[in-house]
């Protein structure tokens, strides 16, 4: 599946995602995704769409935007960094997050 959208900016992705039911604020910490308290293993989620955001001149501006959804329903943004700003375990959940989408596509 192709991105069928693209957002000019970080906030405009999330406040559409947002309207499209991904309403969960996720948080990435090692291999889980935690909404609030509660964490879910990561390799749950699949991601349904990405958008990919570089600074102009600060390389520390590059985020990618996750919609991301659960098997039970739950719908998700997450907002990572990547290039020098991402942490090693996360950059790792990511990965293989990103070879489940890509497989999904194929």
């Amino acid at each position: 599946m192709k991105q069928q959208f693209h957002y000019g900016t970080v906030t405009e992705a999330i406040e559409q995602l947002k309207k499209q039911g991904y309403t969960l604020d996720l948080n990435l910490k090692e291999n889980h995704l935690f909404a609030g308290e509660h964490g879910y293993p990561a390799d749950e989620f699949e991601i349904v769409d990405l958008y990919r955001y570089e600074g102009a001149s600060d390389p520390a501006d590059e985020a990618t935007v996750y919609a991301l959804a659960h098997p039970s329903g739950l719908k998700g943004i997450l907002v990572s960094g990547y290039g020098i700003s991402a942490d090693e375990a996360s950059t790792e959940t990511l990965k293989q997050l990103h070879y489940k989408y890509l497989e999904g596509k194929k």
